[in-house]
C-alpha cells in the first residue's frame, strides 16, 4: 500500500510540520505509524497515512468492538455493560442541551445501539455508518434506512437538531469538508456533539506511545482542545461546553497496559483511569481533561 502523506497542517494549514510520536498498530497490521506535531498550532496528526480507498482493511478485525454487538470476551462484555449506561447519558445530554425531541442524525452509528435508543426516547432518527456488517445490523436494530455515506443524496437538502459524532471525527479524511458540511446541516439553534480522545489526558502523558486511544492508522487525528476550537471557529462554529467521559480512561487504561506488558493489568488499569479522572476533572484552565471529551458546537 503507498501511503498518502500530508503537507500542510489539516487545521491551519502550515506546512511546519515536526515528528512527534511513532506509535504502533496492535488491533491489525502491527505496523509503526508516525504523529507528527504542527509547529505553528500544535494539532497532532498521523502522517502518512492509509488512503480512504484502502483504510477499510485497518477495520478487519474481531477486536473493533463498536462494529460488533456480541460479547466474546471480557473486554467487549465490559464494553457492552458500560455502554448501557453511557448511552441514557448521551440522551439525557441531547434533551437537556437541545430542550425538545426533535430530528438527530448520528454519524458512524456503528451497528445502531446509540440510534435505537435514542429512537426509544422519542428523536426522529436518522444514521450513516460506511460498514456493510455494522449498516445492516444497525438497520434491523433501529428499523430505519442507514446509509454508507453523509454524501448520500437522502440528506441533500435536510437540516437537524442534533447531530452527533460518538469517537468518530477522528477516522474522517475528509475533516474540513466534513465540519463544513456539519455546519450547512445544523438547524439554526441546532448543536453537534463531538466525542474524541483527548491526548492531554493523563492515561495519555503515563502510557505515551503505548496509549490505546492513539489507535493508529484508524485514528487521523489527535484533538487538543485548542485545535478542537480552532477548527470548529474556521467553520463557523463555537464550543458551548466541553464536557468529560468518566468510563474511557478505565478502558483504554485495559487496552494500554496489554500494549505496554503483553497482557491486561487490571489493576493497574483501574488504578490509572482513576487516577486520571481525578486530575482530569479539572485542568488549569477550569475545564475537564479526562481521556476523552464531549464538545457542544453551536452556530456561531
Amino acid at each position: 500500500m503507498i501511503l498518502e502523506t500530508l503537507t500542510q497542517c489539516p487545521v491551519c494549514q502550515s506546512a511546519r510540520l515536526n515528528d512527534f510520536l511513532l506509535v504502533k498498530d496492535h488491533t491489525v497490521s502491527q505496523a509503526n505509524f508516525r504523529i507528527v506535531s504542527c509547529d505553528s498550532c500544535g494539532f497532532r496528526f498521523t502522517n502518512p497515512r492509509p488512503p480512504a480507498e484502502e483504510i477499510g482493511q485497518y477495520y478487519e478485525s474481531s477486536e473493533y468492538i463498536s462494529h460488533h454487538d456480541e460479547a466474546r470476551d471480557v473486554m467487549s462484555t465490559i464494553y457492552n455493560q458500560v455502554r448501557n449506561y453511557t448511552t441514557q447519558q448521551k440522551i439525557k445530554l441531547l434533551d437537556r442541551t437541545i430542550g425538545k425531541k426533535g430530528s438527530l442524525l448520528d454519524i458512524g452509528s456503528g451497528a445502531g445501539f446509540f440510534l435505537s435508543k435514542a429512537k426509544a426516547a422519542g428523536w426522529q432518527v436518522s444514521g450513516t455508518e460506511p460498514d456493510a456488517q455494522a449498516r445492516a445490523i444497525g438497520r434491523g436494530r433501529v428499523g430505519e434506512d442507514i446509509y454508507e455515506t453523509i454524501d448520500d443524496p437522502f440528506f441533500a437538502n435536510k437540516q437537524f437538531d442534533a447531530i452527533t459524532m460518538w469517537h468518530v471525527l477522528e477516522h474522517v479524511h475528509r475533516l474540513n469538508e466534513t465540519v463544513n458540511w456539519l455546519h450547512e446541516h445544523l438547524s439554526e439553534k441546532g448543536k453537534v456533539f463531538i466525542a474524541v480522545p483527548n491526548p492531554e489526558s493523563e492515561d495519555a502523558q503515563v502510557f505515551k506511545e503505548n496509549w490505546a486511544a492513539y489507535d493508529v492508522p484508524r485514528h487521523l487525528y489527535h484533538f487538543s482542545k485548542k485545535a478542537m476550537r480552532q477548527l470548529a471557529e474556521k467553520h463557523g462554529f463555537k464550543v458551548q461546553e466541553i464536557l468529560p467521559m468518566w468510563f474511557d480512561a478505565y478502558y483504554v487504561g485495559l487496552l494500554s497496559t496489554r500494549y505496554q506488558a503483553g497482557k491486561t493489568n487490571l489493576p493497574q488499569s483501574i488504578w490509572q483511569g482513576t487516577i486520571s479522572n481525578w486530575k482530569g476533572r479539572k485542568s488549569s484552565t477550569g475545564l475537564p481533561n479526562t481521556s476523552s471529551l464531549i464538545y457542544v458546537l453551536e452556530k456561531a
